[in-house]
């Protein structure tokens, strides 16, 4: 990569940053360094698991819906346990994502997160995992580990691995 290029992508990530924290700012005033799952990043979360635990959660009906929303809120717990910085830039990540701009530019998703076919959301998460751009594999993976301990913590999905849980005392 020349330098021109790394410069240029450079500040246009800086920017997009910029304009998604600045978002995220006025929708929420203060929110960005103590954050916590808003609706739009619930959203977006809500569309990656499925894709990101194809065969980990079940298939249809009340139980899938239990299971993702489970996922969010533990997503949200592992999140709100963070180190101020690393909340904000979680906070910027998803603040990103839920502009449509940049949900179109950054992910390759047209359709609005709540409405994303599974497929759409597995191939944004395929791009972002192989990206040669460090930043998008580092979104992808902080994604990716946050799901990952959301769902394989919770007792639900115990049973499917064959874990017994904790050992008793």
């Amino acid at each position: 990569m020349r330098r021109r290029t790394f410069l240029a992508v450079g500040a246009a990530s800086a920017a997009a940053l910029a304009a998604a924290g600045w978002w995220s700012w006025l929708r929420k005033p203060g929110a960005v360094a103590a954050r916590v799952l808003d609706d739009d990043a619930s959203a977006i979360v809500a569309a990656i698991v499925p894709a990101m635990l194809a065969g980990a959660v079940p298939e249809t009906g009340p139980a899938r819906a239990t299971a993702i929303r489970e996922v969010v809120a533990g997503v949200d717990r592992a999140i709100s346990g963070l180190p101020p910085h690393a909340r904000t830039e979680i906070g910027e990540l998803f603040a990103l994502l839920a502009l449509a701009p940049a949900r179109r530019a950054f992910a390759g998703v047209a359709s609005p997160w709540s409405e994303a076919s599974v497929d759409e959301v597995a191939a944004f998460l395929d791009r972002w995992r192989d990206s040669g751009w460090a930043l998008k594999r580092s979104a992808y993976d902080a994604l990716h580990q946050l799901i990952i301990a959301a769902w394989y913590g919770n007792p639900r999905s115990w049973p499917s691995i064959g874990y017994d849980g904790p050992p008793r005392l």
